[in-house]
């Protein structure tokens, strides 16, 4: 086994067997997104690269398959695979393949009870959509919080910037980059109360601009249609399919924004599919629209490696959020947003106007738990828990 290749000049014979897949993927992402890999070029086949690098053909079709989940690169039978799309890069059009499934819509959250107003159908609660709380890392937070207040300045102590603090966001934006590939530097990310606090902050932005309609998929999130509509007039459902959402009928709703769960949708558990992510990013460029992306609980995939996130793809048209409710605990309201540049300051205006910021010695705790890798190591132990 030579573990060298001459595409891309890879070398794989000092990464530990393990981690092939990762390495190769990381690899090949990078040189699509510097341009190395243009538009339409093609792969090789997984087998002559695998035996160029010495890796099972196994490893490489994972590796494949990964970028292709993402909507980075698309396999057509007898064609090979290809460059689909650049990381950041503008969207290139994709008609999305339309769906007529509709579901009853569901909730996340609280329980609510079953039977819906008039002109709404009946709500099921599915899930309590809390994780192992039982499992609270309590004597990790204890000591880090003990660390924190006997380290922390006096200027620390005061009001925090409502943005957030810098310490958490330094660290979010390292974890979001080598977690879910999020392009997120510290400046560009705003701490919310939760994924609700991110919506409700969206919400009101985005109606002083004009908006007034965010469409939902359906089935999809009772708590994100009930905070949503205390700002805006208008929700209208977009059905999910077996590809996810249908993008074709997002196309028709009218809506100027959209909040999609494309890792994992809620509550069906389908991942949005290649060519729907293209055909969403597609749909946001052409009316300068954006998209939401709730990516819930990401961390929680048992029948697949976790597809990355679709923000990487158009950082300036999708806006990310997500939160430590399904990871740590609710009860901490704390979550994060990585919104598009043009959104971030008058986000950042109405969260001081709102509450001037979140907590600053639950944000500083989080971010020693993420400095030390508690985190992570906790996340190990929930998905072997929960599985």
């Amino acid at each position: 086994m030579t573990g060298g290749s001459d595409f891309l000049q890879l070398d794989g014979s000092r990464v530990r067997r393990g981690e092939r897949t990762t390495w190769l993927a990381a690899r090949l992402r990078a040189a699509i997104a510097d341009g190395t890999l243009p538009l339409g070029a093609r792969l090789p086949a997984t087998r002559v690269l695998a035996v160029e690098l010495g890796f099972s053909r196994g490893t490489v079709s994972e590796a494949y398959r990964r970028l292709a989940d993402e909507g980075l690169i698309e396999a057509r039978a007898g064609a090979g695979s290809t460059v689909a799309a650049r990381p950041g890069g503008p969207p290139p059009a994709a008609a999305g393949r339309a769906g007529s499934s509709r579901a009853i819509t569901t909730p996340t959250g609280s329980p609510v009870e079953a039977g819906g107003g008039p002109g709404r159908p009946s709500v099921i609660d599915l899930a309590a959509g809390l994780p192992d709380l039982a499992s609270f890392p309590r004597a990790a937070w204890l000591r880090a919080e003990r660390s924190v207040l006997a380290t922390a300045s006096a200027r620390q102590l005061g009001y925090g910037p409502p943005q957030g603090v810098p310490e958490l966001r330094e660290q979010l934006a390292a974890w979001l980059g080598r977690s879910r590939g999020v392009v997120a530097a510290p400046d560009r990310i705003v701490v919310t109360s939760g994924v609700s606090g991110a919506l409700s902050l969206l919400a009101q932005v985005l109606r002083d601009r004009g908006v007034d309609a965010v469409a939902l998929e359906d089935p999809g999130a009772e708590g994100n249609r009930t905070v949503l509509g205390q700002w805006l007039p208008r929700l209208p459902p977009v059905a999910v399919d077996e590809h996810g959402l249908d993008t074709a009928a997002l196309a028709r709703s009218g809506a100027g924004a959209v909040l999609v769960t494309p890792a994992h949708q809620y509550p069906t558990g389908v991942v949005l599919s290649p060519a729907r992510r293209r055909s969403l990013l597609a749909w946001a460029a052409s009316r300068d629209g954006l998209v939401i992306e709730d990516d819930y609980d990401a961390e929680y995939r048992y029948d697949r490696a976790p597809v990355r996130a679709v923000q990487p793809l158009s950082p300036q048209t999708v806006a990310y959020t997500a939160s430590v409710s399904k990871t740590l605990a609710p009860g901490l309201r704390l979550g994060w947003l990585v919104p598009p540049d043009h959104l971030r300051e008058p986000l950042v205006r109405l969260r001081w106007a709102s509450d001037l910021g979140s907590p600053v010695l639950p944000q500083l705790t989080l971010a020693r738990l993420l400095a030390e890798g508690v985190l992570e190591r906790h996340l190990r132990a929930m998905r072997a828990r929960h599985r």
